[in-house]
C-alpha cells in the first residue's frame, strides 16, 4: 500500500509538473503576444540635446510605431554614464525599460573605477548595437606635418613634446591615443578636457597639437576647412570623409579606435522580448530616414544580433583593459 501510495503521489507530481510547464509556456506565449503592454522607457546616460540623446530619440520614434506604444526618453547623465547604466540594470526586467550603453558604460568603467554599481557580464541583457562613432585624428591647417607619416616622424624626433587632447581621462579617445603611442613607440602629452567643445576650441587656438575625435563633433570643422584630418582610425575609409586615408594606409597596422553604443535591458528580461526589440531596432537602423539622418550626423549605423553585441562588449573590454593596465589609468567615482 505504501508503495502504491508513493507511486500515486509521484504520478500526481508528474502530472502537476507537466501541467505547470504547459501553464508556464502558455503564460510566456501570452506575455509575448501582449508585449508591449504599456509605454516604453529608453534611458539615456547623457544630457538631453547631445548626440547620444538625438540618436535615441531618432531610433525611439522609428521603433514606437512598430511597437504600438509611446516611447519616452529618460536622461540620466553623470558619473561617466554609470548613473544611467545602474538605472538600466536595476529596472524591472519586463521589457518596458531599456537604454543606451556605450563603450564607457560596459567595457571601460568596470576597469577604471574601484566601485561600479553593476556588473557588465551579469546585470544586462544586451539587445543590439545602435551606432558607431569613427575617430579621426585632426590638426590645424598650418600644422607642420601634412600626413600621418610626417606626424610619426615629428613624434619620434621630439619625445614628450607634442600634446594631444581628449574629452576626459579614461575615455575611448584617451585610450585610443595611449594605444597608438604604444604601437608607434612614441611619447606624447595627454591634455584632458571636459568634453569635445573646449578641446576643439583649444585645438583651434593652438594650445594643443592634435585631437583623436569622433566624426560627429569634428565634421563641421573639417568641412569648413578650420581643421585638417590626418587619418581615420578605422579599418576602411568612411563615407563621411572618403578622401581621408586610414591609419593602415599610412603604415600603422591593426589600429582601430572608435566609440560605440548599443541597447541593453536589465538581466532577466524574457529572451523573446530581447529578440523582438532587436528586430525592431535593426529595422529602424535600416530605414532610409534614419540612415540619412545618421549620415548627416557623421555617425554610422551598427546593427547586430544580441549575441554579436555581447561579443563586442567582451572583446572591447579585453582590448581596452590591457591598455588601461599598461597605462596605469585609474579614476575615482
Amino acid at each position: 500500500m505504501k508503495i502504491c501510495s508513493r507511486r500515486s503521489a509521484l504520478g500526481r507530481l508528474v502530472r502537476w509538473g507537466v501541467a505547470g510547464s504547459a501553464m508556464s509556456a502558455g503564460w510566456a506565449a501570452l506575455a509575448q503576444a501582449a508585449y508591449p503592454r504599456q509605454p516604453l522607457k529608453w534611458i539615456v546616460p547623457f544630457p538631453a540635446g547631445g548626440g547620444t540623446d538625438a540618436v535615441a530619440r531618432l531610433l525611439g520614434q522609428a521603433m514606437s510605431g512598430a511597437l504600438a506604444q509611446p516611447l519616452v526618453v529618460d536622461n540620466r547623465p553623470g558619473a561617466g554614464t554609470m548613473i544611467g547604466g545602474e538605472a538600466i540594470a536595476r529596472a524591472r526586467p519586463d521589457g518596458h525599460t531599456f537604454g543606451t550603453v556605450d563603450v564607457s558604460t560596459v567595457a571601460l568603467a568596470p576597469q577604471l573605477y574601484a566601485r561600479v554599481p553593476y556588473r557588465s557580464e551579469s546585470d544586462f541583457a544586451f539587445i543590439g548595437g545602435t551606432t558607431r562613432f569613427p575617430f579621426v585624428l585632426v590638426v590645424k591647417p598650418d600644422f607642420p606635418a601634412k600626413d600621418l607619416h610626417g606626424l610619426i616622424a615629428m613624434a619620434r624626433g621630439n619625445p614628450g613634446a607634442l600634446k594631444y587632447a581628449s574629452p576626459g581621462a579614461g575615455g575611448p579617445n584617451h585610450l585610443g591615443m595611449e594605444l597608438l603611442q604604444r604601437k608607434l613607440g612614441v611619447s606624447m602629452i595627454h591634455v584632458p578636457y571636459r568634453g569635445d567643445a573646449p578641446a576643439l576650441q583649444d585645438l583651434l587656438g593652438g594650445q594643443i597639437d592634435m585631437y583623436l575625435v569622433n566624426t560627429a563633433a569634428s565634421l563641421p570643422y573639417l568641412q569648413s576647412g578650420k581643421l585638417r584630418a590626418l587619418g581615420v582610425a578605422m579599418k576602411r575609409r568612411i563615407q563621411a570623409l572618403p578622401d581621408v586615408p586610414t591609419f593602415a594606409e599610412a603604415g600603422v597596422a591593426d589600429f582601430e579606435s572608435y566609440a560605440w553604443q548599443g541597447l541593453a535591458a536589465p538581466a532577466g528580461t524574457p529572451p523573446e522580448v530581447i529578440v523582438r526589440l532587436n528586430a525592431e531596432l535593426n529595422k529602424a537602423l535600416a530605414s532610409p530616414e534614419v540612415t540619412a539622418r545618421l549620415k548627416d550626423m557623421g555617425v554610422e549605423a551598427m546593427p547586430t544580433t544580441p549575441r554579436e553585441f555581447a561579443d563586442l562588449v567582451a572583446s572591447q573590454a579585453q582590448l581596452w583593459g590591457k591598455v588601461i593596465r599598461e597605462a596605469g589609468v585609474k579614476l575615482e567615482s
